[in-house]
């Protein structure tokens, strides 16, 4: 009987530490260094998709969501393959979101991929997934407020959606900035700022945030600063050079 018990324990803990150190870890290690071997973004999005297949717990669902969504932005190179990352991290993700509701990374990435799909699709054409987005990245920050890129996620639906139809350049702002108490080197925080304040017509506020978020030397997400945050800055500033 104790070497049942003793097996079992043992058993138990090498679960344990694969769960820490298996794929699903591996994603979210990587998601923060992407930029360092972006075809590895392809080989993981295929792990997970077989993995999921025969092991759906709750971490390799969302390491799934996860890493399509970042294949959706960084590897995929038509909109119909962006549409199909995302739509496969959206299902990912709302499988966990009914296996585990309390879980904010769930909601998250549920509304994260649901509003890149409608992105790609064309934000008037995808109105009507206003709300799931809305509801999922309220419910991601009422579970976690200490959530970085939920804060990314409310405050840009707010900026770019039409305000008839419920966009607000203020809430916008007031969420960008509570995101920034959370995390002041997160810098998709300050770019999306910069870019609400464009909208808002205060351009040297939108200059010096940009520039921010190009001279940090620590960003939260190196892989999203180097592959994405810095080519929109560098952009942004383009667009509003000379302008005050």
């Amino acid at each position: 009987m104790r070497l049942a018990a003793a097996v079992v324990l043992l058993l138990g803990a090498a679960v344990a530490a694969w769960a820490q150190s298996g794929p699903a870890a591996e994603v979210r290690a990587f998601a923060s260094r992407y930029h360092e071997d972006p075809a590895r973004i392809d080989t993981l999005r295929a792990t997970m998709t077989r993995i999921v297949e025969s092991d759906p717990q709750i971490d390799n669902l969302l390491a799934l969501a996860q890493i399509a969504f970042i294949y959706g932005d960084i590897r995929a190179k038509t909109p119909g393959d962006k549409l199909a990352a995302y739509e496969q991290g959206r299902q990912a993700a709302g499988r966990a979101m009914e296996a585990a509701p309390g879980n904010a990374r769930a909601h998250f990435w549920y509304a994260a991929n649901v509003g890149r799909w409608g992105q790609t699709k064309g934000v008037v054409r995808s109105l009507f997934l206003l709300p799931e987005v809305k509801k999922g990245m309220e419910t991601a920050l009422e579970l976690d407020p200490q959530f970085p890129s939920a804060y990314v996620l409310a405050a840009t639906v707010y900026c770019e959606v039409p305000g008839l139809f419920g966009g607000d350049l203020e809430k916008s702002e007031a969420i960008f900035r509570r995101g920034l108490e959370v995390d002041p080197r997160f810098t998709a925080l300050r770019v999306g700022l910069a870019r609400t304040l464009i909208k808002r017509g205060r351009i040297p506020e939108a200059r010096r945030e940009l520039q921010a978020a190009l001279d940090e030397k620590s960003p939260g997400n190196p892989a999203d600063w180097t592959l994405k945050d810095t080519p929109e800055a560098r952009a942004l500033l383009a667009s509003i050079a000379g302008r005050s």
